[in-house]
C-alpha cells in the first residue's frame, strides 16, 4: 500500500481529498500543501481506505457534464450529492457556495449544482434524463464517500471532461482530458482554504 492510497485512523483537523484515480490524486495532490489524498478507486471500491475521523470528506476528480451549461474544463461544486438507490435521499454539501468562491478567485470557471453518482458512465438520452431531474454533472463515486461519512461533512469537485456535444469516447477526448487535468491541479489552494474556513465555522452564506 502507498502513501496515497490511506491515511492512518487518527482524528485529522482539517479535510481528506478522495481520488477514483491515481492520475486524479496526483493531478490535485500538486496544488496541496497539507490535504491528504486517498485513492479509493474506480467506483469508490476502496473506500475502507478512509480515516474514520476528519474534519470532511472530499471528492474530487473528473466528471461527465448533463447539459450544455457546463463545458469542458468548468468546475462543478455540489451543493448535494444524489445515489441511485431508491432508499436514499441526497446528501447535502458542506458550504458549496464558499468553496465555489475561492475556486473563482484562482480564475477557475466554477458552478455549483446537484451531482449524481451512477453505477456506469452516463451516455447520449440518458443524459437528458439525468438533467431533467436537476443534476448538473455525474460521476461514479461521490455518493459512495458520503454513504460513508456518516456526520462528518462532504464535498465534491468535479472537472467537467465530457458533455451532450463533447462525448467522451471522440478523438477529441484526449485533449479534453489534459486540459482537465491542469484544471484539477490549480484546485488545491482553493480547498485548503476552503477548509480553514470550514474548521472556523464560516456561514455559507454567499450564492454563486
Amino acid at each position: 500500500m502507498t502513501s496515497d492510497d490511506a491515511v492512518e485512523s487518527r482524528p485529522m483537523v482539517g479535510p481528506v481529498v478522495c481520488a477514483a484515480l491515481r492520475m486524479e490524486a496526483r493531478a490535485v495532490r500538486r496544488g496541496l500543501a497539507r490535504t491528504p489524498v486517498v485513492v479509493v478507486g474506480y467506483r469508490a471500491r476502496y473506500a475502507h481506505r478512509l480515516p474514520d475521523s476528519c474534519a470532511a470528506l472530499v471528492t474530487m476528480g473528473f466528471g461527465g457534464a448533463l447539459d450544455e451549461r457546463l463545458r469542458p474544463g468548468d468546475v462543478l461544486v455540489a451543493d448535494e450529492i444524489r445515489g441511485t438507490a431508491p432508499d436514499t435521499g441526497p446528501v447535502p454539501c458542506s458550504a458549496p457556495h464558499l468553496l465555489a468562491e475561492e475556486l473563482i478567485r484562482d480564475g477557475l470557471s466554477v458552478q455549483v449544482g446537484p451531482l449524481v453518482t451512477t453505477d456506469r458512465v452516463v451516455r447520449g438520452r440518458e443524459r437528458a434524463i439525468w438533467a431533467a431531474q436537476g443534476a448538473r454533472v455525474a460521476d461514479m463515486e461521490s455518493a459512495v464517500v458520503a454513504a460513508r461519512a456518516g456526520s462528518r461533512p462532504v464535498a465534491a469537485v468535479r472537472v467537467v471532461v465530457d458533455g451532450p456535444r463533447h462525448p467522451l469516447w471522440h478523438p477529441g477526448m484526449i485533449g479534453r482530458g489534459l486540459a482537465a487535468r491542469r484544471v484539477l491541479a490549480r484546485t488545491g489552494p482553493a480547498l485548503e482554504r476552503w477548509g480553514v474556513l470550514l474548521v472556523r465555522g464560516e456561514d455559507d452564506t454567499h450564492a454563486v
